[in-house]
């Protein structure tokens, strides 16, 4: 039965609308003489935003899960990768996107619109090799930039210098592929953007650490992709600001995203995109999941704080540091970025664990629910490791199998049973009023 007073969130709608017209934008700056590009969620994406106001991107990751939620067309997306001679066992997103090349299909219906150049950045054991047969499909220059230089706590100056001067070297690539003289403001205002949507995203997230919680995951999702799409740019920022002050009034009046909550879960790495009932299946028992380290860090930027505890990283602005230069720009943000959570892990499991760990600890959380993800080596490397060490910690854990871009891996019944079992070991039993 129902606890806590609950609402729609308000700013959902303007969500929905940003993210509907960013794949517009795409699509059609063309017809005004603007640049597209095409890289991950992880593409440092500040930089070609120093080609003009006119320069779209188009992310590959968010694009595949897009794609994921229509069955017919993520199917023949996969049909075709595989007809080119591809397994089903590379990442999903990838096999989407590759799938759409051959087809020539967009989203939006349409032919699929090609980039100027490919700007990657290589972490994930899939990127570089993405957008190298991207490229070679569409004949579109590109560019890579390394960024697997090892976990933030042990960088060293050389180590962040080998990705600064990369990023410097692919600003003078830009200009000469496009034709276009870069502008160092509009790098620095991208710069300072980022920085802004990447804290108040994590701003966001601890949030959630009220009781009860003012969103659930299910929601963060359609939330969060704003920053995976074009986290460098102002209306993401904007955007994120007035979400914060919209989660916090609902946090001063205690309006829950669950409101029979009586649980608190944790997922891990990306749901099944296609299958996203689950996290309604987990509502019937009263169980509201707070996030994830994927949700969370995937592009939320965060840090240790004086008291101990996970919070936003702190902007050079906030601290009153004023952005100058190029050189500044890129330094600070390289710096920025490789503190990224998400990347950690690809070096040491147990940076993950202990990661997931502080979040049970301080987001209230009673069970972790680890999605075994055969759409993406990366983000479930190391994944069992994690499970035996959250184990270790007394921590209940439940996992099951699926893929997050690809639904003949991914067996409904079959996980709503898992989580049956999952729930009985936490004492919880289905409230069937509400089911």
């Amino acid at each position: 039965m129902a606890k806590y007073q609950t609402e729609p969130l308000k700013c959902w709608k303007k969500a929905k609308e940003l993210r509907e017209q960013y794949y517009i934008n795409y699509a059609r700056c063309k017809d005004t003489g603007g640049i597209r590009w095409s890289g991950s969620a992880w593409a440092l994406d500040a930089i070609p935003a120093g080609l003009g106001n006119d320069v779209y991107s188009l992310t590959g990751e968010p694009y595949g899960a897009a794609v994921a939620l229509d069955k017919k067309l993520n199917q023949e997306c996969q049909n075709a990768a595989e007809s080119a001679g591809f397994a089903r066992d590379l990442c999903a997103y990838m096999r989407t996107y590759w799938g759409s090349l051959y087809l020539d299909k967009y989203i939006d219906g349409g032919k699929f619109p090609k980039p100027d150049f490919n700007f990657q950045s290589q972490i994930c054991c899939s990127h570089a090799k993405w957008y190298q047969h991207a490229s070679k499909i569409e004949n579109t220059p590109v560019n890579f930039i390394d960024v697997s230089v090892g976990p933030y706590k042990d960088l060293t100056e050389d180590r962040l210098m080998y990705v600064v001067n990369q990023g410097l070297e692919s600003i003078e690539w830009m200009e000469k592929i496009t034709g276009r003289k870069y502008s160092d403001e509009l790098f620095i205002e991208a710069v300072k953007n980022e920085m802004r949507s990447t804290s108040l995203w994590a701003e966001i997230c601890t949030l959630n650490k009220a009781k009860p919680a003012p969103l659930d995951e299910k929601t963060m999702y359609s939330l969060y992709v704003l920053a995976t799409l074009s986290k460098s740019s102002k209306w993401c920022a904007d955007f994120y600001e007035e979400c914060r002050d919209e989660v916090k009034d609902r946090v001063a009046r205690g309006i829950a995203a669950v409101p029979n909550e009586r649980c608190r879960v944790m997922s891990d790495t990306q749901p099944p995109w296609a299958f996203l009932k689950v996290f309604r299946y987990l509502e019937e028992y009263g169980a509201v999941s707070i996030g994830s380290l994927y949700t969370f860090g995937l592009e939320g930027i965060w840090e240790t704080k004086p008291d101990g505890s996970w919070g936003p990283r702190t902007t050079p602005m906030q601290q009153g540091i004023e952005i100058t230069t190029r050189e500044q720009a890129m330094r600070l943000y390289c710096d920025w970025n490789l503190s990224k959570p998400q990347w950690q892990h690809f070096y040491d499991p147990r940076l993950k664990t202990e990661m997931m760990k502080t979040i049970v600890k301080e987001w209230g959380v009673d069970g972790v629910m680890l999605h075994l993800n055969r759409g993406c080596e990366g983000l479930s490397l190391g994944i069992m490791e994690n499970r035996l060490g959250l184990a270790a910690a007394g921590i209940p854990v439940m996992t099951y199998e699926g893929n997050m871009g690809d639904e003949r891996e991914f067996d409904l019944g079959r996980t709503q049973n898992r989580v049956d079992s999952f729930m009985e070991t936490l004492n919880l039993k289905r409230d069937f009023v509400n089911a």
